[in-house]
């Protein structure tokens, strides 16, 4: 069957077909059965992708992996429906594919999406700290931060409504998995995690003090790890993909919760935060790039980039919090094998080194 999507006017298909995530293959052959008809079975073959942490990722193709009509299927990871909107995600893929910032999705089905293979490799950790690399990110950025929504949408932050059903399906989380698990090691890593009154507590906090910073509502990627990112070296571009948790957020987010992805997801380590050389040439280009998207003067000043510096400083916090909070719900409901209780400690570990240094950042006792 057919449905329409998000007043964009756009027929995606949807086929009612749910792949089995330990046996996909099957699956997978009767939805490109759909999309790639002229395919034989025989010649098709598939590649797993490992980047994932919350889903499982394949490429289906004949061939090559590198040509042109390569079929990405992305396998829902299990209970994400319960904080992923899955309707929205396929919107934003839409918004993002129209102006030239994406892949064309092709369908739906009842426990994944397909869509077009990017041409490229998956961004390797140690390239963010390489200038040609991060000026072309910075740049991608924003550009995506300039797209305008439809006429009449209200740009509305995502943060705080995300935030808030993170809390609470962490608070009934926890109480389920302390009651069932016992003296496990789950459970003893729980009790290294704050309560649920303090994380209530600190995300009102941070509420009230974002909320002063003036930092703008644009359409953000909002997950801008590495494995998201695609560099194509032959054309000198990179590419965001996923857009599991894409929407209308505060821009200084987009960009702290880029700059946290440089410590890394399986081992992370906090001493590869951008320096604040690299975050003072990444912000200008940027700019640039945001003001020449948006068809203003690109000329930026020192206190424009050091305003945007504070402002991502602060929502790096927000960012740091946010995901400490996803990965105790992933502790709780994923099937896939990563220590999601050891990534909540670690970051919110560091929301909590870094909170009362960055809430009292302010222009005038700046002097790096």
């Amino acid at each position: 069957m057919d449905k329409e999507l998000g007043g964009s006017g756009d027929q995606l298909l949807h086929v009612d077909i749910t792949v089995d995530e330990r046996e996909p293959r099957r699956g997978i052959l009767n939805l490109l059965s759909q999309l790639r008809p002229e395919w034989k079975a025989r010649h098709i073959q598939m590649k797993t992708f490992t980047e994932g942490i919350t889903n499982q990722l394949i490429g289906c193709y004949v061939g090559s992996l590198q040509d042109s009509g390569c079929v990405l299927v992305r396998l829902y990871g299990r209970m994400t429906e319960l904080y992923v909107n899955r309707h929205r995600e396929v919107e934003m893929f839409q918004v993002f594919h129209a102006h030239g910032c994406g892949p064309a999705i092709y369908c739906t089905f009842q426990n994944g999406i397909c869509y077009e293979f990017v041409q490229g490799t998956v961004m390797e950790d140690k390239l963010l700290q390489q200038p040609s690399i991060y000026r072309l990110i910075a740049a991608e950025m924003g550009k995506i931060h300039s797209i305008q929504p439809k006429r009449g949408r209200p740009m509305e932050p995502l943060l705080w409504t995300k935030m808030s059903h993170f809390l609470t399906l962490v608070k009934s989380g926890i109480a389920r998995t302390a009651d069932e698990e016992g003296g496990t090691k789950s459970s003893a890593a729980l009790r290294e995690m704050p309560s649920y009154e303090t994380l209530m507590l600190e995300m009102e906090s941070l509420k009230i003090h974002l909320s002063q910073t003036d930092s703008p509502v644009v359409l953000c990627h909002n997950d801008l790890l590495t494995k998201n990112i695609i560099y194509n070296s032959q054309e000198g571009t990179v590419k965001f993909i996923d857009y599991e948790y894409a929407d209308y957020n505060y821009q200084a987010f987009d960009i702290g919760n880029h700059f946290n992805e440089f410590a890394g997801v399986t081992d992370v380590d906090y001493s590869l935060y951008p320096s604040w050389e690299l975050q003072r040439d990444w912000l200008t280009v940027y700019l640039e790039s945001y003001k020449h998207s948006t068809g203003r003067e690109v000329t930026v000043s020192d206190a424009e980039v050091m305003r945007l510096y504070i402002q991502v400083c602060k929502f790096s916090l927000a960012s740091n919090f946010f995901w400490g909070l996803w990965a105790i719900l992933q502790s709780r409901f994923s099937s896939i094998d990563f220590d999601f209780q050891r990534y909540a400690i670690a970051r919110l570990s560091y929301y909590f080194v870094r909170k009362e240094e960055y809430f009292g950042l302010t222009l005038g006792e700046l002097t790096k």
